[in-house]
């Protein structure tokens, strides 16, 4: 329930500015997800954005009607397929950054670096942890 509490704390922040530019948080993840590992298959988006699988086919469906994303088809295996930012996510990205940036800049003048700085090595730590578990 902490952890629940503190990221919706966080979300609070951050929320509005993603429906202010017509985003979901799962259509954030994915976005920022692309723009931090370039083109993926679905599967390693789920992995990566904690998304189910059957929540992933419909999120990048409606991503691929907005124009965010395009699907590509491997050429040894039509089976698979890759997932790409499009010019327009990517304008997104920029955009948002500067703003997103501006939010983490405040939460550090309000709860203090040292503390964000803990709170990442505290969660870093439990990941690990749980990792090798």
């Amino acid at each position: 329930m902490l952890l629940l509490r503190a990221r919706e704390k966080m979300m609070e922040r951050f929320r509005p500015l993603l429906t202010a530019n017509g985003l979901t948080e799962q259509q954030w993840r994915v976005i920022r997800a692309l723009d931090e590992n370039g083109p993926l298959e679905p599967r390693q988006i789920s992995d990566l954005c904690t998304i189910s699988s059957p929540s992933m086919a419909g999120v990048l469906a409606r991503m691929e009607g907005m124009g965010l994303v395009t699907k590509e088809r491997f050429p040894d295996d039509q089976r698979r397929v890759r997932v790409s930012l499009t010019k327009k996510s990517a304008a997104l990205v920029r955009a948002l950054s500067k703003d997103l940036e501006r939010q983490y800049r405040l939460l550090e003048q309000q709860v203090g670096p040292d503390v964000v700085a803990a709170v990442y090595g505290a969660v870093d730590a439990l990941l690990a942890g749980l990792e090798k578990a």
